[in-house]
């Protein structure tokens, strides 16, 4: 008999969703995945298409992560295991605060 894991993995990449959810995963494993500096000063909130969205804490973190774009693009995919984020997008929240 098939675990429910191997039937839904299957699925979901026949459908070519299984990098979405991958991407959805650097979102939620952000902090973990970047330490506890960045993420005290940024936040990924959002994932689409190879795309990560992060909300930083103003124009100097947001510069800061600018300069460190790439090397972070090469941990999340490396912790990932693919190449799942190929773009970061980075933007201070409406309102201004980040959480």
């Amino acid at each position: 008999m098939e675990s429910l894991q191997s039937v839904l993995q299957r699925a979901l990449t026949g459908r070519g969703l299984e990098g979405e959810l991958k991407g959805w995963d650097a979102v939620r494993r952000w902090p973990e995945l970047v330490g506890p500096r960045i993420a005290g000063h940024s936040q990924a909130v959002s994932y689409r298409q190879g795309t990560l969205i992060v909300e930083v804490d103003g124009s100097a973190w947001m510069h800061e992560l600018g300069v460190l774009k790439r090397q972070l693009m090469r941990t999340l995919n490396r912790e990932l295991g693919s190449n799942t984020v190929r773009e970061l997008r980075l933007g201070v929240p409406r309102g201004g605060n980040l959480r």
